[in-house]
């Protein structure tokens, strides 16, 4: 029999209002046990949106990023007792609907990371409004980090992710940037501290009032990708270290987890 594991849902928000209600109420009741919004200093209603809605508000007194959001989130999800965390963007460009294929990867061993991938199947994203420069972008990247990681992953820029419980207590997240880089942090630090990813197909779509990032901004946050890959090459071949890899107080040496773990079933 199938252990029973408390899910929360996390969404890191910022002017989400026009959104937040439908994101919410299409995420399945029956298999998420609680859901947590952080509030990064929005300018809109989102907070007071969400106060109507079933969840856990936290506010930030003022926007911190980001990263800083998801910090936030997770901190207060492990307070919470997770054993699996997955990551929504309250923007509605994510299907909330997958979530139980997300849980299942975890609850079966298959991954402690799940990433919802947008290029499952090929052209996805295309289909579902992605701009031809961020899908060329995605691309790009998400082959320069397959190959530094020796990874064969469809995607590793997409924002909707689960997490098993040991991944957020093993991994240092703490130390990571406060931005967009953050994303990319996690998925070289879960790499280099031997946990395995997994991949569920979502379909998106591009709209208005989905978040976004501008051509400026996502250019910054390609280089910061790239960035991040770098400094894990240089930490891999023990030519400089960096404390984004380096073992918290739990960690038994700065190397990779052995991938003989015991998954309850």
């Amino acid at each position: 029999m199938t252990e029973k594991k408390n899910v929360v849902v996390v969404m890191p928000a910022y002017n989400a209002a026009e959104t937040l209600e439908e994101t919410y109420r299409s995420i399945p009741a029956d298999c998420v046990d609680q859901v947590i919004l952080v509030d990064d200093g929005s300018i809109d209603n989102t907070a007071v949106v969400a106060q109507e809605l079933d969840l856990d508000l936290i506010i930030h007194p003022h926007n911190a990023g980001y990263g800083a959001n998801q910090k936030t989130c997770y901190m207060e999800a492990l307070r919470l007792n997770a054993d699996i965390v997955i990551m929504l963007h309250p923007d509605g460009q994510y299907d909330p609907k997958i979530i139980p294929d997300m849980i299942a990867a975890i609850r079966e061993g298959k991954g402690e990371f799940v990433l919802g991938s947008r290029f499952l199947p090929p052209r996805g994203a295309l289909a579902g409004g992605m701009p031809r420069y961020k899908y060329m972008a995605n691309r790009f990247l998400t082959g320069a980090e397959n190959l530094v990681m020796g990874t064969k992953l469809s995607e590793c820029h997409t924002g909707y992710r689960a997490y098993s419980r040991d991944l957020l207590e093993t991994v240092p997240f703490l130390r990571n940037s406060n931005d967009f880089a953050f994303d990319t942090e996690m998925i070289f630090q879960a790499k280099h501290f031997g946990f395995r990813f997994a991949e569920v197909p979502v379909s998106t779509k591009y709209f208005n009032e989905a978040s976004s990032i501008s051509f400026t901004a996502s250019t910054v946050y390609g280089l910061k990708t790239l960035w991040v890959a770098w400094r894990y090459l240089l930490h891999r071949l023990k030519i400089w270290q960096f404390d984004l890899f380096k073992p918290t107080h739990r960690g038994k040496a700065d190397a990779p987890r052995s991938l003989s773990m015991n998954h309850k079933s």
